[in-house]
């Protein structure tokens, strides 16, 4: 799977992109604002201005290497902060590490290597709140109501289940404590075709539960059918935003993201 580094991204021309781009800072749960970051000294994002709603399900796509990923990891945390501010519930958390970004309220599941694969899926969930100094049971019973798979297998080491599971462990455990905002980086990567419909489904649920979800996707087309907005990221900048519906019946959008 590619990351953003790997290859040259197209180039796109994103100078309009804050053209595209309304002013959406009412009421605003996470306020990206002017966002440059990057890794070492590599700069892969410049410019980046992106909100989510209270709530809201927004999902981000674009070509390879457009930096949709480092999105995701600057938001929590996890990249070289070169400029701008990330802003959540109205706090300043810009250049925070991780494990104080989970404390104001955000999950994060990462495309590769989220699971602990020689835990058992207990164990796995009891890491999800490691910063508590007891695992709430009514956490647990809420993330076994939602994947009844996970406690069914709790005994089981992580590493010997499916790809679909592994990735519904990995939600289970980012939804430990109750986040307010659900980052999910490529959740049907490496899914199987038939799997792919139930994942979406399964985050449609989490958000429908009330938890704001930020996600970036390959699937772009059912993600932002699935989304209340979207946006489109080239070379590291923003392209457009728009409703979902409306980015999938843009015939510039189509036409140059999503295969015509």
């Amino acid at each position: 799977m590619s990351t953003d580094t790997e290859r040259d991204p197209p180039a796109y021309d994103a100078d309009v992109s804050k053209e595209t781009i309304p002013d959406r800072e009412d009421q605003a749960l996470l306020e990206v604002r002017d966002l440059d970051a990057g890794y070492g000294d590599l700069q892969i994002l410049t410019d980046v201005d992106l909100d989510v709603a209270d709530g809201e399900y927004v999902t981000i796509v674009g070509p390879n290497g457009a930096g949709k990923s480092t999105v995701m990891k600057s938001v929590f945390g996890l990249t070289s902060h070169m400029g701008g501010t990330v802003i959540f519930e109205g706090e300043d958390i810009t250049g925070r590490r991780p494990e104080e970004i989970i404390h104001e309220g955000i999950g994060y599941v990462p495309q590769n290597d989220n699971v602990f694969a020689s835990l058992t899926v207990r164990e796995n969930l009891e890491m999800g709140a490691y910063i508590l100094d007891s695992v709430p049971q009514d956490a647990l019973d809420a993330v076994f109501e939602r994947f009844p798979i996970l406690e069914e297998r709790q005994s089981q080491k992580a590493g010997t289940m499916s790809g679909g599971q592994q990735q519904m462990l990995a939600m289970g455990r980012a939804l430990m404590l109750d986040p307010s905002l659900l980052l999910l980086d490529e959740p049907s990567a490496g899914l199987a075709p038939d799997l792919v419909d139930d994942m979406f489904d399964r985050i449609d649920a989490i958000n429908d539960d009330g938890t704001a979800v930020l996600m970036v996707e390959q699937n772009a087309k059912e993600a932002l059918r699935r989304c209340d907005r979207g946006y489109v990221l080239a070379n590291g900048r923003n392209r457009y935003m728009d409703d979902g519906d409306a980015l999938l019946t843009d015939e510039q959008v189509r036409r140059d993201f999503l295969g015509g």
